[in-house]
């Protein structure tokens, strides 16, 4: 009975302790590291402007008009919902995903003034799979560029120039494809952003 009674006391106070530095000491060293070193990033990489918070560089959200880039469509929620991230869950055999993306082609299409022999990139007529992702491919984005010039009466090399500065390569320079943050490129745009 003894030897019981020891064995609890030493399980419980080695309990109390892995408690005490994982659910106390570690959070609290790794919340400082990350507000001391990088608290952007710590805190959302949130866009502000003006005191304001525009939104988060990591979330996509819907812009709508010409003026604008348009990021991927979204299937979170009713669309750019972060407490509803998720994919459509529609496989490739999908008739209900095919007649979709179709139907997104030709909204692509008319809306760029593309012809029938422009191949339109996958990210403009899917979502990604948490429905919230902020970038578009490069491609993407130079198909929307003359839509978004003539729009905003600017030349198509101001816009196209504004594209390349918002080109973000591949992580660590393998992992990844090259991506353009469509927050980051309209703000710019529209004079508020970096």
């Amino acid at each position: 009975m003894k030897y019981l009674i020891n064995e609890l006391r030493v399980s419980l106070v080695a309990t109390l302790l892995l408690a005490l530095i994982l659910c106390a000491f570690y959070p609290l060293v790794v919340w400082m590291l990350a507000q001391g070193l990088f608290p952007g990033k710590a805190n959302g990489s949130l866009v502000e402007s003006d005191g304001k918070i525009l939104g988060s560089s990591l979330l996509g959200q819907n812009f709508t008009g010409p003026k604008y880039f348009h990021p991927r469509p979204s299937s979170a929620g009713s669309g750019y919902d972060a407490s509803a991230s998720g994919g459509s869950n529609l496989g490739p055999l999908s008739k209900k995903l095919a007649d979709s993306v179709a139907k997104r082609v030709s909204a692509y299409r008319a809306e760029n003034g593309l012809s029938r022999e422009v191949l339109v990139p996958a990210d403009a007529v899917t979502s990604s799979g948490s429905g919230l992702d902020p970038h578009i491919s490069p491609r993407n984005a130079l198909l929307q560029a003359p839509r978004v010039a003539r729009a905003r009466g600017l030349s198509e090399e101001t816009v196209l120039s504004a594209v390349r500065v918002h080109t973000e390569g591949r992580e660590l320079g393998v992992f990844g494809e090259a991506r353009v943050n469509v927050l980051e490129l309209n703000l710019a745009l529209d004079g508020r952003g970096k």
